[in-house]
C-alpha cells in the first residue's frame, strides 16, 4: 500500500469544489439504468466506489456515452460475470436491492473490507419481499448471490437507521407487486426519495420525513446535476477551523436533509462557519480559523446524519478545549475499518488522548498535535482525517495506506496543495 507525507504548519486559503456527492452518484447511476431512455448525469463522483457502480450497470446492459446513461429494463440483462463493487458498502447494498427486482441471477462481491460488512440488514427485508439471496454465513456477509424477480411489497420498520437499507428496499419496490412502505425512527439521508421523485416514480413521503411509500413504477429519464459531497467538504472546513491563519470556501455543497449535521456540531463547538444558500439543497460554505473551539457531545438523532464525518470531527475535538463525547455511533464499528478503533489510533499517534467506547469514543481536548505515523487501515476517511490532523502538527506526518483515498476523493492531495499554496 502507498504512503504519503503531509507537512504541517501551513495555513489553508482559497476556494474549491469537492467531488460530486458519492451517495447521490450511486443512486443517479442505478436509477438512470432503470429509466427507459437517455439520462444526463453531470458532476458524478470520480472515486473508485462510484466507478464500480458505473461498471456494474454497464455489465447489465446500460450504455454510457460521456455523461449520458442509456437505460431501461428493455436493455438490461443478466451480467456475464461476477460484479465487483471494490470497497463500496453503499454500492453493494444498493445493488442488492436493484438486482432483487430483476429476473435473473447476479453475484456481488468486493474487497476484503466488503467481505466483513454486515448484509443481513438488507438481505432480511429483501427475502421478505420474495427475493432469493444467499452468501457467506447464510447471507450475513458477501459475496452475495441474488436471484431476483417475483417480489411483493413490504411494510418495513427500520430498526437500525440506514439510508442504504432504505434505498435498497425502495429500488426493489420499483419492481414489486403492491406498495412498499419504509418507516424510520430517525430520519436518514433522503437521496433515494428525492431522486426517485425526480425520475417520476410513484412515491410519497410523510411531512415528518419518516415514512416513505412507493408504488411499482416505470421510471422516466432525468437530467441530474450531482452537487458537491458534504462529507468531503468536511475535511477542508475542519482544517480551516483548526489551522491558524486559514480561510476556505467550498462551493456547491449538498446540505439537504440529514447531511448538514456536522455543520451544526462545528458551530456548536464555536467554529466560525458561514453558509450561503445557493439552491433548495445546496450552499457555498466558508470556514475560518477558530481558536476558541470547545468540546461537545454528539449523540442521538444527529448521529446518523454525520457518521461519515466522525473521524474528522474527532480531530477538531482533539484541539478544542474540554472533552468531547461521541455516543450512539456503534455503526462506526462496521465501516471500511472499525472507525472507533482507527480514529482513536489516529489521534493517539499524533499526541491526542482518546478512549474507545462500545458505541463511540471520548476525546480529550487541548492537545498540541505532533507529527507521527498513521496507518489508514485501508479506510479513506481515516487517511484524509489524518491529513487534516497533520496540518496542525509542526513537521512531517507519514500516512500509510494512502491509496484508500482513491475510493472517494482521488484528487485530495491536489486540492491540499492548492489550498496550502504548493504546486497543484
Amino acid at each position: 500500500m502507498s504512503s504519503h507525507q503531509v507537512q504541517g504548519g501551513h495555513p489553508l486559503r482559497g476556494q474549491l469544489r469537492v467531488p460530486g456527492d458519492k451517495s447521490i452518484s450511486h443512486r443517479a447511476l442505478l436509477l438512470a439504468a432503470l429509466a427507459e431512455g437517455p439520462s444526463e448525469i453531470t458532476g458524478l463522483s470520480s472515486g473508485d466506489d462510484v466507478l464500480a457502480t458505473r461498471a456494474a450497470i454497464q455489465a447489465m446492459g446500460a450504455r454510457i456515452e460521456g455523461e449520458v446513461v442509456h437505460g431501461g429494463r428493455s436493455r438490461l440483462h443478466e451480467p456475464p460475470k461476477v460484479i465487483d463493487v471494490g470497497n463500496s458498502g453503499t454500492g453493494i447494498r444498493l445493488l442488492t436491492g436493484f438486482c432483487a427486482a430483476l429476473p435473473w441471477l447476479t453475484v456481488l462481491q468486493g474487497d476484503a473490507s466488503i467481505a466483513g460488512r454486515p448484509m443481513e440488514r438488507v438481505v432480511g427485508p429483501l427475502r421478505e419481499m420474495g427475493a432469493t439471496l444467499d452468501g457467506r454465513a447464510a447471507g450475513r456477509f458477501p459475496p452475495l448471490v441474488v436471484r431476483g424477480g417475483g417480489l411483493r411489497g413490504i411494510d418495513l420498520d427500520l430498526t437500525v437507521p440506514s439510508a442504504q437499507v432504505k434505498g435498497a428496499v425502495l429500488l426493489a419496490g420499483l419492481g414489486a407487486e403492491g406498495e412498499s412502505v419504509v418507516r424510520e425512527r430517525v430520519r436518514t439521508r433522503a437521496h433515494s426519495e428525492e431522486m426517485l421523485a425526480d425520475f417520476c416514480a410513484d412515491i410519497s413521503v410523510s411531512a415528518d420525513g419518516l415514512t416513505t411509500t412507493l408504488r411499482p413504477s416505470e421510471l422516466r429519464p432525468c437530467n441530474v446535476r450531482v452537487p458537491g459531497d458534504p462529507s468531503q467538504a468536511a475535511f477542508w472546513l475542519v482544517a480551516a477551523c483548526i489551522v491558524p491563519g486559514s480561510e476556505v470556501t467550498v462551493e456547491d455543497v449538498y446540505v439537504g436533509p440529514a447531511r448538514s449535521a456536522f455543520l451544526h456540531v462545528l458551530q456548536r463547538m464555536g467554529a466560525e462557519i458561514h453558509v450561503h444558500s445557493t439552491g433548495a439543497t445546496t450552499a457555498t460554505i466558508t470556514a475560518r480559523y477558530s481558536p476558541g473551539l470547545r468540546g461537545t457531545t454528539i449523540e442521538g438523532a444527529e448521529v446518523p446524519g454525520l457518521i461519515d464525518e466522525v473521524p474528522v470531527l474527532a480531530v477538531a475535538a482533539a484541539v478544542a478545549e474540554g472533552r468531547t463525547e461521541i455516543r450512539d455511533a456503534a455503526e462506526l464499528r462496521v465501516k471500511e475499518s472499525d472507525r472507533v478503533a482507527t480514529t482513536v489510533a489516529l489521534l493517539e499517534a499524533l499526541g491526542a488522548g482518546a478512549e474507545p467506547r462500545p458505541d463511540g469514543l471520548a476525546v480529550t481536548g487541548g492537545a498540541r498535535l505532533q507529527p507521527g505515523s498513521v496507518d489508514s487501515c485501508g479506510d479513506h476517511r481515516i487517511a484524509m482525517a489524518a491529513a487534516v490532523a497533520a496540518l496542525v502538527a509542526p513537521g512531517t506526518t507519514l500516512i500509510t495506506g494512502w491509496d484508500a483515498v482513491r475510493t472517494s476523493y482521488p484528487r485530495f492531495d491536489d486540492d491540499l496543495q492548492h489550498l496550502t499554496g504548493g504546486p497543484r
